[in-house]
């Protein structure tokens, strides 16, 4: 059996209807996220040491340690790490909320057009995410520890704040994982008909500098780093004007069938 996308729906709900619809698909999103929260909160201390783990490697075996310099800094790294944790987890459930209050009201062809966007969020996000803890921690870490030594005539040492390091890393995750939702932007953009691909074309050697600039503010100070993210960036933008290119390319096909499919049709009347 064929997947069949329908169109809108034939009911005419009044506004009512729709906003008890709207309360409904946010309790269901809140649950997910309050039941999400409790299983994370219960397994923090594991999601935490999986966040931890790329400083652990970069102190090695045995050295190293976290403070936390207020009484309750514990407690509240674990809550916000259950939160962190909750929303990824419960983020399918969200969306398919999300999905399933917006997409009645539209056509099949607008479903079809916004469903890749839908699908290709998390999973570029992920990649960005992904780099972020694989690739750019475990370069950038080491570089700030080695820091340590004598200055001055004084010892430093590095003792991180376990609240300080933990906004650190979700402001990695978040920065690489948001940045590389470039493509979905651009595309949006470009369907909406804000944006064309000859005007990104134009614009790439400026494009090229605001990625630069932003691998610089997001990434650590030193070069490598800035180029894990600056080249996947750019890479993304350069996939982008290709998709571009060959979604322009089948709407013109289609405006041209439907324009000969119109003057057929007009043909046949007079006839």
């Amino acid at each position: 059996m064929a997947f069949k996308i329908s169109d809108l729906d034939d009911t005419q709900a009044p506004l009512m209807e729709h906003l008890i619809e709207l309360r409904g698909r946010l309790v269901r999103a809140v649950l997910a996220l309050g039941i999400a929260f409790a299983v994370c909160l219960y397994f923090a201390d594991d999601i935490f040491g999986i966040l931890v783990r790329p400083l652990t490697e970069s102190f090695g075996p045995g050295n190293g340690r976290l403070v936390y310099t207020q009484l309750y800094g514990a407690f509240f790294v674990e809550i916000k790490v259950a939160l962190f944790a909750a929303f990824f987890v419960s983020f399918p459930i969200i969306a398919n909320q999300l999905w399933a209050f917006v997409a009645p009201g539209l056509y099949a062809r607008e479903k079809r057009a916004f469903l890749p966007f839908l699908i290709a969020t998390p999973v570029l996000f992920t990649m960005g995410a992904c780099l972020a803890y694989f690739v750019v921690m475990p370069l950038a870490f080491p570089w700030f520890l080695g820091f340590q030594g004598n200055v001055g005539g004084i010892d430093a040492e590095a003792l991180p704040e376990m609240g300080q390091y933990l906004d650190l890393v979700m402001r990695f995750i978040l920065a690489f994982g948001i940045s590389f939702l470039l493509p979905v932007l651009l595309m949006l953009l470009n369907r909406a008909g804000l944006v064309s691909r000859d005007q990104l074309v134009s614009a790439r050697k400026y494009v090229i500098v605001l990625v630069v600039a932003l691998a610089a503010v997001v990434t650590p100070p030193d070069v490598i780093s800035q180029l894990v993210l600056a080249v996947p960036l750019l890479m993304l933008f350069e996939g982008s004007l290709v998709l571009m290119k060959i979604t322009e390319r089948r709407d013109a096909e289609r405006r041209k069938e439907e324009a000969e499919a119109a003057s057929e049709a007009d043909d046949a009347k007079t006839d």
